[in-house]
Order: C-alpha cells, then sequence, then structure tokens
C-alpha cells in the first residue's frame, strides 16, 4: 500500500472512519521582508528539450535537470544542443544542490558538458536516474568517485541549503523512477510535475503517487509548473499494458524473425518485448550501442529481467527464424543505426529478408517524419511487414493528455501557473485548459528560456532576463559552432562553392577555379570567372595595389558574372597570393 495515502473502510451499518485532516508536509519557511523567488528556465520552455531550470532564493539556488536536444535538418553536422548556462556560472559560490527528476537524455543528456564548469555540489536522483549518468560521465572518460552523488527513491525528501525542502513523488512515464517535486521554499509551495502521465496499469505495477499532490493541494500551493507535452491531444493517453497487448499479438503472429525498435531508455517498452519473445519461445538479441548500454545497466540495477539471458548476433545464427527477436536501435530513423543499416543492407551481421516482421514501437520526433518513412519503404520493399504507429497500437506517449492535465490541475489547484515541456503551442493550449477549468488559476505565464520568472505569495510575473539558448556540440567541440557558421553551411549546401586561387607576381599571374557543389561547369563558365580574376590582378599589380583590395576586385565582379549567368548565388572563396 502506498504509505503518503489515508485509506477509509466502509461496512454496511457502520459509520464511515473520517478521513484525517491534512498535516503540513514540509517545513514553514517565512520570506525575509521584499524576499521573492526567482524561477529561471534555462532550457526547456518553447521547446521539447534541454530541460533545465534554476531555483534562486537571496544567495542559494537549486538546479533541476540539465537536458540536450537534438539538432533539426538545418544545423548541418551539428550533433546535440545544450542548455547556455552563463547564469549559472557566473554564480556558481551559491549552487547548493541539484536534483535530477529521471534518465531521460532531455534531462540528463548535456550533464557530462555542464558538470565540468560547475562545482560539484550534491545530486539528488533515483538509482536508475544515477545509473545512466555514471554510465553518461565513464564514456567522457570522468571519474564517477569525483561527483557527489546521492541516492534516493522517488518519494524522499531532500533538503537543499537553508531555503529548497523538496518532496519527491512518483509519477508514470516511459521510464522507471520518474518524480514529480512538491518544492517548499519561503514564499510557498512550488509544485513541479516533471514528465508524466497518468497511468492506471503501468507494467511495472508502480502508480502515480498523487497522494502528495493531493495533500498540497489541500494544504495550498502557490505555482504549478506541469508538462505541456500533449495538451492539444484530447482525452487519456493510453496505458503502457496496452501497449503491451499490442506487442505480445504481433509477435504471437509472427512467423518468420521479428525486430523490434524503440528508444533505448523506454526500460518498460523493452521489458514488454522481452516478456512476449519469452512467451513465444524466442531468444533476445540486443544490437546497438546505446541500447546495449541501457539494457545492460538497467539489468545490472534490477530494472530488467531475462529469463534466460541476452543473446549476441551472431549466437542466434544456428536458431530457426521463428525462435529469433532483436531489439535495435533506430526508431528515429538515423542513418547510422542499426536499423536504418539493416533497411539499406548495409549492416555487417545481419540482413532483412522476405517473411521478417519490423515493429517500430516509437512515433517520430518532430522532424524526423521523413527519415522514419524512408526506413519504412525500405524495409517493405526488402519483404518485411512492417508494423507502425498510429496504424498499429504498438507505442503510447509517456505524456499525459488533456484529462490527466485536468486532474492534475483539480488535485493542485494552484494559485498561479507556469506550463512547460512544450512548444508555445503546447504551452498555450495548456494555458487555454487550466482557464476553462471551474477554479482556473488567477494568473498564467507563457514563459521563455532565460526570463527571470519572479514570485512571491502575491505577484506572479516576468521580472527580467538572463542569457540563454543552446550551445551546439560538434564532433568534440561544444560552442565553436555559431548561428553565423550554420548559416554558411546552409548557404553552401544550398549554392554550392566556388574557390578561385590567384597567385599573384610580375611576370606571370596563375589562377585557378575550382567548384564543388554548384551547377555544372562548363569551361566557358569557369573560364570566364578566369578572366575576371586575371584582369583583376593585371590591374592590381600595375596599380600597385594591396593583397586585400585585389582579392575584393575578383571577388565582387565574379560574385554579379555567376548569378548573372546560372541564376545561383554560391559561396565565393577567392585566395590571393603573393609569390
Amino acid at each position: 500500500m502506498d504509505h503518503n495515502t489515508t485509506t477509509t473502510s466502509y461496512t454496511p451499518g457502520r459509520p464511515r472512519k473520517r478521513r484525517p485532516k491534512p498535516r503540513p508536509s514540509g517545513p514553514v519557511l517565512l520570506a525575509p521582508a521584499g524576499g521573492h523567488l526567482e524561477i529561471i528556465p534555462l532550457g526547456g520552455m518553447g521547446e521539447i528539450g534541454k530541460n533545465m531550470f534554476a531555483f534562486r532564493f537571496q544567495d542559494e539556488i537549486l538546479v533541476i535537470d540539465g537536458g540536450l536536444a537534438f539538432p533539426d535538418e538545418h544545423m548541418l553536422g551539428v550533433d546535440l544542443l545544450i542548455p547556455r548556462i552563463d547564469y549559472l556560472i557566473q554564480n556558481a559560490d551559491k549552487i547548493k544542490g541539484w536534483v535530477l527528476t529521471h534518465g531521460h537524455e532531455d534531462h540528463i543528456g548535456a550533464l557530462p558538458y555542464l558538470f565540468s564548469q560547475l562545482p560539484k555540489v550534491p545530486v539528488y536522483g533515483a538509482r536508475l536516474t544515477l545509473g545512466l549518468v555514471k554510465g553518461k560521465l565513464e564514456e567522457f572518460g570522468f571519474k564517477v568517485g569525483d561527483f557527489n552523488f546521492r541516492e534516493v527513491s522517488p518519494d524522499d525528501r531532500i533538503q537543499i541549503g537553508r531555503y529548497f525542502t523538496v518532496d519527491l513523488f512518483r509519477m508514470t512515464h516511459s521510464i522507471p523512477d520518474n518524480s514529480g517535486m512538491v518544492i517548499h521554499t519561503p514564499v510557498g509551495k512550488v509544485v513541479h510535475t516533471g514528465d508524466f502521465k497518468l497511468d492506471p496499469t503501468p507494467v511495472d505495477g508502480k502508480p502515480s503517487h498523487l497522494a502528495k499532490l493531493a495533500q498540497a493541494g489541500a494544504e495550498g500551493v502557490l505555482l504549478l509548473i506541469a508538462d505541456s507535452t500533449n495538451a492539444e491531444r484530447p482525452g487519456f493517453t493510453p496505458s503502457e499494458a496496452e501497449v503491451a497487448k499490442g506487442l505480445d499479438a504481433i509477435i504471437g503472429k509472427a512467423k518468420g524473425r521479428v525486430f523490434v525498435t524503440t528508444f533505448a531508455s523506454h526500460i518498460h517498452r523493452i521489458q514488454s518485448v522481452i516478456k512476449a519473445a519469452e512467451h513465444y519461445g524466442r531468444k533476445v538479441a540486443v544490437e546497438g550501442r546505446s541500447m546495449v548500454k541501457f539494457a545492460r545497466i538497467a539489468l545490472d540495477l534490477g530494472y530488467l529481467s531475462v529469463r534466460d539471458r541476452l543473446y549476441s548476433l551472431e549466437e542466434l545464427d544456428s536458431l530457426d527464424d521463428s525462435q529469433i527477436l532483436v531489439i535495435t536501435t533506430g526508431s528515429q530513423g538515423q542513418p547510422e543505426a542499426v536499423l536504418s543499416r539493416l533497411a539499406s543492407g548495409t549492416h555487417q551481421k545481419m540482413a532483412i529478408k522476405p517473411g521478417d516482421t519490423v515493429i517500430l514501437s516509437s512515433s517520430p520526433i518532430p522532424g524526423n517524419e521523413e527519415a522514419v518513412n524512408t526506413v519504412i519503404n525500405r524495409l517493405y520493399a526488402l519483404g518485411a511487414q512492417v508494423f507502425f504507429p498510429p496504424t498499429y497500437r504498438v507505442h503510447a506517449s509517456g505524456h499525459g493528455s488533456q484529462e490527466e492535465l485536468k486532474i492534475i490541475l483539480n488535485l493542485v489547484q494552484p494559485k498561479f501557473f507556469l506550463p512547460w515541456h512544450g512548444e508555445v503551442r503546447q504551452q498555450t493550449n495548456f494555458k487555454w485548459l487550466a482557464e476553462a477549468m471551474g477554479q482556473p488559476p488567477e494568473k498564467i505565464l507563457i514563459a521563455e528560456n532565460g526570463d527571470v520568472v519572479k514570485l512571491t505569495p502575491d505577484t506572479f510575473e516576468i521580472s527580467g532576463k538572463v542569457p540563454s539558448g543552446a550551445l551546439y556540440v560538434d564532433g568534440l567541440g561544444v560552442g565553436d559552432i555559431t548561428d553565423e557558421i550554420l548559416a554558411d553551411r546552409n548557404h553552401m549546401a544550398a549554392e554550392g562553392v566556388v574557390v578561385i586561387t590567384a597567385l599573384v607576381n610580375h611576370r606571370e599571374p596563375h589562377v585557378e577555379v575550382v567548384s564543388k557543389g554548384f551547377v555544372k561547369a562548363g569551361e566557358r563558365l569557369l573560364g570566364e570567372v578566369r578572366k575576371i580574376a586575371f584582369d583583376a590582378i593585371y590591374q592590381g599589380v600595375r596599380e600597385k595595389k594591396p593583397l586585400e583590395v585585389i582579392r575584393d576586385d575578383i571577388y565582387y565582379p565574379a560574385k554579379k558574372f555567376l548569378r548573372k549567368a546560372t541564376g545561383r548565388d554560391p559561396v565565393i572563396i577567392p585566395m590571393v597570393i603573393e609569390s
């Protein structure tokens, strides 16, 4: 039984037991005169990803999460996006603690980049969450023992400095050990839902602990910060148990090999697939770096159970096709992931063949639709039978839909409301949903990353701005790529590049013109560009112009000529060298 829930029994003919009045669940802290709480989203506002908050009261800061986001198709060469933390670096001495809600990449993925810039304060997280963080740090070459990790359960209380007491409460999501929190501050209670859906039948048998939400609501909540991801979606989000039934049915009917792809961190989903495979006598292999890593950590920590063991692809070679199931990476159509390589016939160990069943147990992240569709079409062309959402019930979101959001609003009944974890459209739809409730919040703000949200018992407003946005991770470089560099990359990708190399001397200048990604330039076109360069050099030498002036005399006429001759505007790089 949930130890946070007060229950009553009823027998006909006997009076009901009265529910005891809720007792305050946190310390009573009085704000000094003029004291106010500052809530600063450094990521996660107006976007899906980079989730990170700084809570500041006077000279103390509590940090929540530190996630990454993935680049869109216009961010050529960029691997990841992480939050800018100029504000935290400038106030590093004020940071008293860090609390992690759960182990998804959009909440912990940036930590290896952020930890190295900030003091090693206590970092609180549940067992699986910290296990995943430690695995990431080890990949980056950090010594885990150098950090101050403190394991907590999803229902523990944490004291951060003098001003913050955090009561965690479990919320169902698409990963175990996911928590929301009631943050007790000198100005009042702040409820932060974390990511959530209200799954009545979670596959691990651990439903959301809503008693703390209800108790906080009964005592009075000053501010609610809540997940807006599915604020446009009516009804309830389907239970993970329904997805498990759908997967079981497809795997049970499959005659040949079965391949399943999903997010590597979706431990509940992977467990459902393994359970179905074992039920129908299939051996399970996992393939793909992140899938193997997550499965190993989940197995080691007891969050994933396998009746037999997990196999390698080589060990499956001797088995009949009806005995094989492979869980792979590639749910988002990533070119180098296992499923994409299987679909394109470039995987070194295995190939898709007629009679195979492939299940895509995830929905495309916005921006990945085309890549996923390409993979699906290639799988069909190879003769596979492909199952994907929404055509088949093989996936359910980990975020609550409108009816679940209404339940949270009714339980918490906040004075103020801050929609979070969504693009502006989702935040705004959540705002409208809250305004239509019977007891709407007094004030709702749609904030942006970097906004300083000032909170007192009577005030809820945006009072300032701190530096915010994203740092681009490109290979080993962090922050080396700027928006200007991305603009150059997109320009070159769209229009191509023309390189003009000019060797300047007084006797016989030399010019070479090379084009890449431009129109199929004939000798006449390149010859005209060479002539422009020669004319500029001869005139420059005659008039004793500096090399930079000669370079400009080549650049502008060549740019004008190519635009007129082709209608294109390539990047032109003139290099003028004196010999």
